[in-house]
């Protein structure tokens, strides 16, 4: 009840004023600051990690901030996934290295997780014709679920999978020339992980985009998706030359340092409350 109660008013949120939204974002981000007390110390923490040489004003600054923007993402959700076409097209940018989406080379398409991310995940099929893919998790709750598969694939030919789907599909549509949109900067455990640097500290990482690639034959693309006060903007980068190697630890290495410089550019933006370095290698002591 609770599920359906929440998206019937998302759905009913999607008529308001993109000004208005976004002030109503802002309000639930300043209280959910104060109130989330262990989310807030993740963010902080993680911004300690990552950013040692910055002023803690600074840090708690881009914490308050990363509050405030997952608040404003999950609101705009509301018309990204029901206002007509025109109102998303005229929000939603797409700018950068928009060739390397022509023709059929098979394509990965880094999106790490900025809260942008869903917003630059409708980008792609509005403007390509290409197969889409992306891989998820299922919400627990079946109408909340319901209503993310149905927005993320309501443009374009955009195929959702699940993690237990497992990797057939994904090469499968990849060696067809299609797209594969990848989010793989998240601590998935210590299960399929390897341990790089990620801001300098020992991160368990997912190899999946060299892996993906090299069983592909695909070239990867980084794409960051920016939240601005007019909607979003969703930039492509040249592709990554050289990549993948023979080497996937290095190969994954430079995922995050990819990252790493993609977050520089909007440190607030980036999704600082999930606890990326809660997997330590044998022997460290928890960070959290």
């Amino acid at each position: 009840m609770t599920g359906r109660l929440g998206v019937w008013f998302m759905r009913v949120l999607a008529h308001v004023p993109l000004p208005a939204l976004r002030a109503l974002g802002w309000c639930i981000g300043q209280l959910l600051y104060l109130l989330a007390a262990p989310r807030r110390r993740v963010a902080l923490r993680n911004l300690e990690l990552c950013f040692p040489d910055a002023p803690a004003a600074q840090r708690r600054q881009w914490a308050r901030e990363t509050f405030v923007v997952f608040c404003q993402t999950w609101l705009d959700r509301s018309w990204l996934w029901a206002a007509p076409r025109e109102v998303v097209l005229e929000r939603v940018k797409l700018q950068g290295a928009l060739h390397e989406l022509e023709g059929d080379t098979p394509t990965i398409i880094f999106a790490p997780h900025f809260y942008g991310m869903d917003a630059g995940g409708l980008a792609l099929p509005l403007r390509t014709t290409r197969a889409f893919t992306s891989i998820f998790s299922t919400h627990p709750d079946p109408a909340v679920d319901a209503w993310f598969m149905a927005g993320r694939q309501r443009f374009g030919d955009v195929r959702m999978l699940n993690r237990a789907d497992g990797v057939k599909p994904i090469i499968s549509n990849l060696r067809k020339g299609g797209l594969l949109y990848l989010l793989s900067d998240m601590d998935f455990g210590p299960g399929e992980s390897i341990f790089v640097p990620f801001y300098g500290t020992l991160a368990a990482t997912v190899p999946s985009l060299p892996r993906f690639a090299r069983l592909g034959r695909a070239k990867v693309v980084g794409m960051y998706t920016r939240l601005t006060p007019t909607g979003y903007v969703a930039e492509i980068t040249p592709a990554w030359e050289g990549y993948p190697s023979e080497d996937v630890e290095a190969d994954t290495a430079e995922m995050n340092r990819r990252l790493q410089s993609y977050i520089d550019t909007m440190p607030g933006q980036y999704y600082w409350v999930h606890k990326r370095f809660k997997t330590r290698p044998p022997g460290e002591p928890p960070v959290y």
